[in-house]
């Protein structure tokens, strides 16, 4: 196995933690030991976790600090090859054989080939990083296809061949971990399970996140969606919620508006559907009020 030792100047965790925060990303140390193994080793990257913890922040982050292209496959139910790697422009080359007449005419040329992420990714390995985005929403046909991708970095296009990539891409897959994903595909992976950060951390994040948020404002956020992640909601807050949350109710507050109503009347960027609304609306003076407290 190839090591890379230095990654444009990155030869630790460490030194990958402390650039991932210059790319505004708060990484932890396990975090930033499987993304810097990932790297070295030039294995893909597993990121899990429930939504909204930084999954997908994360791999931005990384492509950030690479200086590289983020190139992002969202994956989704019925996701198939053609999405994902390549398909042929058909109306393209329907209008080329009418226009040739009778010259001859190379169909499957450059020009109508349709250029899709994972084969994007290929092409140009080393000015790229591959996001394959909630592979859990995908189905298991898809996930038994992205095998031989991650295990050979190459396809073959029946039309012109095998494509290799020079070197092997930085690849990062994400899952909200709707379904468990196949063990082979966890083995060709550097994994890390991303948790809700700790509360001095969220608030840093958020502080980092939205300059005119207020370190006290902060803490009250992060208390208040640490207490709303406990209650039995459909979609509890994520760290990108708790960001949004802050902001909305410092410019409610700058407007006028007192503490905690200025987070109450903001809650529809922590809580964002109907039944989590109505679930915790008799709660929710008593909850903001300890938050603020």
């Amino acid at each position: 196995m190839a090591v890379r030792s230095n990654i444009v100047g990155i030869d630790s965790p460490e030194a990958l933690e402390k650039a991932l925060q210059a790319a505004y990303y708060l990484a932890d140390e396990g975090l930033a030991t499987a993304a810097y193994l990932g790297l070295a080793l030039g294995k893909p990257l597993l990121l899990e976790g429930a939504p909204g913890v930084g999954k997908t922040e994360a791999a931005k982050a990384i492509a950030a600090v690479l200086g590289r292209r983020l190139i992002r496959l969202q994956c989704y139910e019925g996701i198939d090859a053609s999405a994902a790697l390549y398909e042929w422009n058909y109306p393209r080359q329907m209008l080329a054989i009418r226009q040739a007449g009778d010259e001859s005419i190379d169909i499957y040329g450059e020009t109508f080939l349709i250029e899709r992420p994972m084969l994007a990714a290929l092409r140009a390995p080393d000015s790229t990083v591959l996001l394959i985005d909630e592979i859990d929403r995908a189905d298991q046909e898809f996930e038994a296809f992205l095998l031989e991708f991650l295990s050979d970095f190459q396809i073959s296009i029946p039309e012109r061949g095998t494509v290799r990539a020079a070197e092997r891409p930085v690849v990062v897959l994400t899952s909200n971990r709707t379904r468990d994903l196949h063990e082979a595909l966890r083995r060709r992976c550097v994994y890390h399970w991303i948790g809700y950060p700790t509360a001095e951390r969220e608030a840093r994040i958020i502080m980092m996140r939205a300059s005119s948020v207020a370190e006290a404002t902060a803490r009250a956020v992060v208390a208040a969606v640490e207490r709303l992640r406990r209650e039995p909601l459909s979609k509890a807050p994520g760290i990108a919620e708790a960001v949004d949350w802050a902001e909305a109710a410092t410019l409610l507050h700058k407007g006028g508006a007192r503490w905690p109503d200025a987070f109450k009347r903001s809650i529809g960027l922590a809580l964002k559907d109907e039944e989590d609304l109505h679930f915790i609306s008799p709660r929710l003076d008593a909850m903001l009020a300890e938050a603020t407290a």
